[in-house]
């Protein structure tokens, strides 16, 4: 590893400090990365009321270990709020105001105009940037990155302080909205197979979105998905992908391994603020 900054150097900077989480791996370790180092550090989580039960259930674990309250944003404005707000218009990657209404605003609105340093979670064997805000009062500080951390640095951070992962990344490795339009298509069985009630609600949204042909996954309803032969279909491929990438890459964790093959079946980059 380089030689790279004492997190002390960012400990001593005038301002607040803070972590902005999403329950997800990477803003978790770097809450516990950082936590001995910044005492001073702030911890938000942008709640858009459409999360996994396994994701409020991680923050709670979390908030306990590190002894510090994690400041819940949004208690009375999440997703269903925005949405009529919108008309009923649902988001997309085309449209975000997913991302706009639920995530950057609640943050700038918290932080108002104060002179704010603002940790992100990428690693560095992470080819993109994440948010960064365009108010000159907030500058993203990127310790991973920084310091040469990688997905195996961060798996053992979670392992050594007995966090561990999420329990969704069995199934799913991006946090956010259980119906969020960047789920791979493994990941949309999964919530069907695990979080029966939540799919449906999703469904629910298809059918009574502002158009008839609005789909999350834009080329297929979940009505379609969720039929016997094409789960069968989705689950076999999978089990074929993830053992030739088994194989072909046999160096490589498992938690890897599952990410490769779920980018293979549906290639979306994915929400840089909220799946870190």
């Amino acid at each position: 590893m380089t030689e790279h900054k004492p997190i002390s150097d960012w400990a001593s900077l005038p301002g607040r400090h803070i972590v902005n989480l999403s329950g997800g791996k990477d803003s978790t370790a770097l809450a516990i990365y950082l936590k001995d180092h910044i005492p001073q550090l702030e911890y938000i989580f942008c709640d858009t009321h459409k999360e996994l039960p396994e994701t409020y259930e991680y923050l709670d674990k979390l908030e306990a270990f590190l002894q510090k309250p994690i400041a819940r944003l949004n208690p009375d404005r999440g997703f269903d709020h925005w949405l009529d707000m919108y008309g009923g218009m649902l988001p997309s990657a085309q449209v975000r105001w997913c991302t706009r209404k639920l995530k950057i605003e609640p943050f700038e609105a918290y932080v108002g105009n104060e002179v704010i340093w603002s940790y992100v979670g990428i690693r560095a064997d992470e080819g993109r940037s994440g948010y960064e805000s365009t108010k000159p009062n907030i500058t993203p500080v990127f310790p991973f990155k920084e310091h040469g951390l990688n997905i195996t640095d961060i798996e053992r951070i979670l392992a050594e302080s007995g966090m561990g992962l999420p329990e969704y990344y069995s199934w799913r490795q991006r946090s956010g909205c259980f119906f969020c339009f960047y789920q791979r298509t493994g990941e949309w069985v999964g919530l069907k197979e695990r979080h029966p009630d939540l799919y449906d609600e999703a469904k629910k949204y298809e059918s009574e979105g502002g158009s008839e042909q609005f789909y999350w996954r834009q080329r297929e309803s979940l009505a379609e998905l969720e039929h016997p032969d094409r789960l069968k279909q989705i689950k076999r491929d999978h089990i074929i992908r993830l053992e030739e990438e088994r194989l072909r890459r046999p160096d490589r964790t498992l938690l890897d391994l599952v990410g490769k093959v779920l980018d293979d079946e549906d290639d979306d980059k994915g929400c840089d603020i909220c799946h870190l």
